[in-house]
């Protein structure tokens, strides 16, 4: 398994690469013939964060992120919440075959937009609101933008193989194309704990 680990805004040091290098192993034996690991420690002011993602021979990957005033507490929080899903879905993942080197993935994109009512300020030196009211003038109209977008691709699955990959990834979400016949769906977890699946129909019959 092919090893790496990316430091930043933050001096790279031997002993955190070797210390993450060791508790990478610990997540290793659960699963079925990892081919990577890719390890992002990074500060910011009093945060120490870590991402992890494991990629698997049969096209899923296993992901999880911590935050702490630590970058060794950090390590340890991170492995043991990916330990536990690993081994609750141990049986599951090595029961799932690779995808056929033919089938290709659908590249798709996550935007962040950000709503801004530009020229306005909540409140002027007196304490008092300068948002313009009815009596003065129309409300301004809030403007969108795109802060960030990243990139992602919808590898095909089957309903039952995606939710176990939402879990082992820690998203909200997670687009995939059915492996039957290649339609664009979105599984992701309820507030009530089940889970919902959004689907484009299947194509009409010729």
């Amino acid at each position: 398994m092919q090893f790496a680990v990316t430091f930043r805004h933050m001096e790279p040091t031997e002993a955190l690469k070797s210390y993450a290098k060791e508790r990478m192993e610990r997540v290793r034996k659960y699963l079925p013939d990892p081919i990577s690991c890719h390890v992002v420690l990074s500060t910011e002011r009093h945060n120490h964060r870590i991402d992890v993602t494991f990629q698997l021979h049969n096209g899923l990957s296993v992901a999880g992120h911590e935050i702490t005033e630590n970058m060794y507490s950090s390590i340890d929080l991170c492995i043991a919440k990916i330990e536990r899903q690993v081994r609750k879905y141990k049986g599951k993942l090595e029961g799932m075959k690779a995808r056929p080197h033919h089938v290709q993935a659908m590249p798709w994109n996550h935007s962040i937009v950000s709503e801004a009512f530009h020229g306005l300020d909540e409140a002027n030196d007196n304490g008092k609101s300068s948002i313009p009211t009815s009596d003065s003038q129309p409300m301004r109209q809030p403007e969108f933008q795109v802060v960030k977008t990243e990139k992602f691709h919808a590898q095909p699955m089957s309903v039952s193989d995606a939710i176990v990959q939402l879990n082992l990834l820690h998203e909200p979400f997670l687009v995939f194309r059915h492996d039957t016949d290649n339609r664009i769906a979105v599984v992701y977890k309820r507030e009530d704990g089940a889970y919902g699946l959004i689907e484009t129909p299947p194509p009409a019959a010729s």
